[in-house]
């Protein structure tokens, strides 16, 4: 069977909130994107781009979670001006941290 999306599954869970009691909270859901994320995670791990390794994975998960539910909703009212600044954003992002540097 040849797909066209990879599939993930994330689980949140409240761990503690900020005012300093305990999470009970939890959510789990599968979804798709057409970029395989562990790979790209795998190219930003030693590029340091944020403060730290748990941002750098923040960043490429929220960044692939938002950009593939912005390609899929590219019509849609909410995105007419963010569309192309993200298309731009998205460039930059490939250029810096480039396919080819990834080690397998």
């Amino acid at each position: 069977m040849n797909k066209k999306n990879n599939t993930y599954k994330i689980h949140l869970q409240e761990v503690t909130l900020k005012d300093g009691t305990q999470g009970t909270r939890s959510i789990e859901f599968d979804f798709d994107n057409h970029d395989n994320i562990l790979d790209i995670l795998e190219l930003v791990k030693d590029r340091n781009l944020f403060q730290s390794k748990n941002e750098d994975i923040e960043f490429v998960v929220g960044l692939k979670l938002f950009g593939e539910v912005l390609l899929k909703n590219r019509n849609h009212p909410l995105f007419t001006e963010l569309a192309p600044q993200f298309a731009t954003f998205m460039k930059k992002l490939k250029s810096t941290v480039k396919p080819q540097d990834l080690k397998h």
